[in-house]
C-alpha cells in the first residue's frame, strides 16, 4: 500500500503566510466586494465560480489543495492510502470533527456525500469521482473508496468542491421529493463543515458568513479558526464602485480589479494590490449550433470561427485590457495546468488569412452577430469593444449586449447565446476538469456550444483510466491539438487574479485554483 501521512498538518488549514501567534488579532468582520452574487450554495449541483469560491469557505473536503494548487494536504482526513493495484483508497478521519450544528461528522456522512457526488444523475462534476464504485466505512474513523478502475486523479478529486462533506440526516430531512429539491431547500440554511456558516443572504446585495464555532482548524495562536467573527460579501458589479468603496474604507477587499487600475492601486498608501498566481484563462465562447432560436448560425462553420480567431490581434488586447499583465494562450488550458502542451500563441494575427477563410466559408461580406458582456465590467467591455473593431475588417457587425451575470448564465446554460465573454479557473490539479467542460461533449455539450468531436471524446474517456503518465500525457496532447484547431472559442490570454485589499487585512489567500480562503484572514484593530 502507498501511504501518505500528514500528521504534521493535523491542525493546519492552508497557511497563507507565516505569522507569529503574537501578531494575529482575532475578531471583527471583513467586508469583501464581489463582482457578482452567488446563485446556489450546493456543492454538487452547480458549475459557477460565484458559487464555488464561497463553498470553499462553507464546506470542507477530505483533502485540501496545497497553497500552490499543485498537491493535496490534510483536510477532514489526516491520512490516506492508495492500494498498490490502484483499486481502492483508504482515508482516516481526524478526531472530533463536527458540523456547524455541533453534530459529529461520521464516516457515514462521508460515504453518503461521496456517493451523491459520484451519482451520474447529480450535477455535471460527477465525472471527477465517476471511478468510485462504492464507499464503505470501517469503525468510527475509516472510509474506503472502492474504485471501478485505477484513477490517476482520485486524490486531487477529493479536494474539489463537489466532494464536500455534508450531513446526511439534515440534508435528507430537507423539504422536497428529489435530490435537487432537497438541495435547494438545504442550501438556503446549510449545515456546513468548513470555517464559516451562512448567517443571511439578501440575494443580489449582501451575503453574511459567521465563524463556525465547531471548526476543527487551529490558528497560529493555538485557538480555533477562523480568526474573524465573520465575512460580509457585498455584490458590487461595477468595477469603479468596488474600487471607490475600497478606497473610502467601506469595504476591506475587492476581487477582479480591472488591470487598467492595477498600477494606480499599487501606489495607494492604504491598499495592497495583489496579483495572485492563477490558472485563469480568458476567452470568448462561440455557439457552434447550426441554428440559434430558429435562425441560421454562421459560427457553426469551423472556417468562420478560425477566420474570426485570425482577425483578433491578441497582443493588442493584452496590452489594452491587461496593461501587459496577461500572456497569450498557447492552449485552451492554462500553462500552469498539468499536461498542458503548446509553446506558441494560438492563431497568430493574420487578417489576410482571416479574409480568405471568410470567403471560403461563403461569408465574404460578413454578417451581424452579438456577444454577451457583463454590465459594468471594464475589462469585458474593453475586450468586446476591441473585438468589435477587429471583426469589422471582416464585415462582421458585432452588437455588445450588456447584461447581469444571472441573465448571461441562464442564456449560456440554455444554449441560446451567440457569443459570450468567458473566464475559467481550474478547481483541480489535473487537466480532466477543464477538458470535460471545454471538450468532452457528454458533460455540457462542450461549453454549452453544441460542438462535438468523437475522437476527442474517446481520448478523454481513455484518459480517465490511464495510470501511465506518459500515455496519459500523449492523450491530452492530442486532445489539445484537436480542440485548439477547431474548438468553439477565441482563446485570448491567461492572467493572475487581481485582488485589492486594505492594509489592515492579513492572511487572505486566493490559490491558483481560484479558491478564496478567508479561514486564516484577520484584521488589524
Amino acid at each position: 500500500m502507498k501511504k501518505i501521512a500528514k500528521a504534521a498538518l493535523a491542525a493546519v488549514l492552508l497557511v497563507g503566510a507565516s505569522l507569529s501567534a503574537a501578531a494575529v488579532e482575532r475578531g471583527g468582520t471583513m467586508t469583501y466586494g464581489r463582482y457578482a452574487d452567488s446563485l446556489f450554495l450546493d456543492p454538487v449541483l452547480n458549475d459557477a465560480n460565484v458559487d464555488i469560491w464561497i463553498l470553499s469557505n462553507l464546506y470542507d473536503t477530505l483533502l485540501l489543495p496545497t497553497d500552490d494548487g499543485k498537491g493535496v494536504q490534510a483536510g477532514l482526513a489526516t491520512e490516506w492510502k492508495v492500494a498498490d493495484d490502484g483499486m481502492s483508497v483508504s482515508l482516516t478521519l481526524r478526531d472530533g470533527i463536527q458540523f456547524s450544528d455541533g453534530s459529529p461528522i461520521r464516516p457515514a456522512d462521508v460515504a453518503w456525500s461521496l456517493k451523491r457526488a459520484a451519482n451520474k444523475d447529480n450535477g455535471i462534476w460527477n465525472f471527477l469521482v465517476s471511478s468510485i464504485d462504492d464507499v464503505t466505512t470501517e469503525g468510527e474513523k475509516t472510509v474506503v473508496l472502492k474504485l471501478k478502475h485505477p484513477d490517476p486523479a482520485i486524490l486531487a478529486a477529493l479536494t474539489v468542491f463537489n466532494t464536500a462533506i455534508l450531513p446526511q440526516k439534515v440534508f435528507e430531512a430537507a423539504a422536497g421529493a428529489t435530490d435537487a429539491d432537497k438541495a435547494k431547500a438545504f442550501a438556503e440554511h446549510p449545515v456546513s463543515s468548513g470555517p464559516f456558516v451562512l448567517q443571511s443572504w439578501d440575494r443580489g446585495s449582501t451575503m453574511k458568513l459567521v465563524r463556525n464555532e465547531h471548526y476543527w482548524g487551529k490558528g497560529e495562536d493555538g485557538k480555533p479558526l477562523p480568526y474573524l467573527d465573520g465575512v460580509t460579501f457585498e455584490v458590487l458589479p461595477d468595477d469603479a464602485t468596488r474600487i471607490l468603496k475600497l478606497n473610502s474604507g467601506e469595504i476591506d477587499g475587492a476581487e477582479f480589479i480591472p488591470y487598467s487600475r492595477v498600477e494606480e492601486l499599487k501606489s495607494a498608501g492604504n491598499l495592497n494590490m495583489e496579483l495572485f498566481p492563477s490558472t485563469r484563462v480568458q476567452y470568448v465562447t462561440m455557439n457552434a449550433r447550426p441554428q440559434i432560436k430558429g435562425k441560421d448560425n454562421p459560427l457553426s462553420n469551423p472556417k468562420v470561427r478560425q477566420a474570426m480567431n485570425y482577425a483578433v490581434n491578441k497582443d493588442a488586447i493584452i496590452a489594452i485590457v491587461t496593461h501587459g499583465v496577461g500572456k497569450p494562450l498557447t492552449s485552451y488550458m492554462s500553462s500552469a495546468t498539468p499536461m498542458h502542451t503548446g509553446d506558441k500563441p494560438l492563431y497568430a494575427y493574420d487578417i489576410e488569412k482571416a479574409k480568405s477563410l471568410m470567403k471560403e466559408a461563403g461569408f465574404e461580406k460578413g454578417f451581424d452577430t452579438s456577444i454577451l458582456v457583463l454590465a459594468g465590467n471594464q475589462d469585458e467591455i474593453g475586450i468586446a469593444t476591441a473585438l468589435q473593431q477587429m471583426w469589422a475588417e471582416l464585415g462582421i457587425k458585432l452588437e455588445l449586449q450588456q447584461v447581469d451575470n444571472a441573465t448571461r448564465t441562464q442564456q449560456y446554460r440554455d444554449g441560446v447565446f451567440t457569443m459570450r465573454e468567458s473566464a475559467w479557473t481550474d478547481d483541480i490539479a489535473d487537466p480532466n476538469e477543464i477538458t470535460s467542460y471545454f471538450v468532452y461533449s457528454p458533460t455540457i455539450d462542450a461549453l454549452h456550444t453544441g460542438w462535438k468531436n468523437e475522437e476527442a471524446d474517446k481520448l478523454f474517456d481513455a484518459s480517465q483510466k490511464e495510470i501511465d503518465p506518459t500515455k496519459r500525457a500523449a492523450q491530452y496532447a492530442r486532445i489539445q491539438e484537436i480542440y485548439n484547431g477547431d474548438g468553439p472559442i477565441v482563446p485570448l490570454y491567461e492572467t493572475p487574479y487581481p485582488v485589492a485589499l486594505s492594509k489592515k487585512v492579513h492572511g487572505f489567500l486566493q490559490i491558483p485554483l481560484g479558491n478564496n480562503f478567508f479561514g486564516r484572514a484577520w484584521l488589524d484593530k
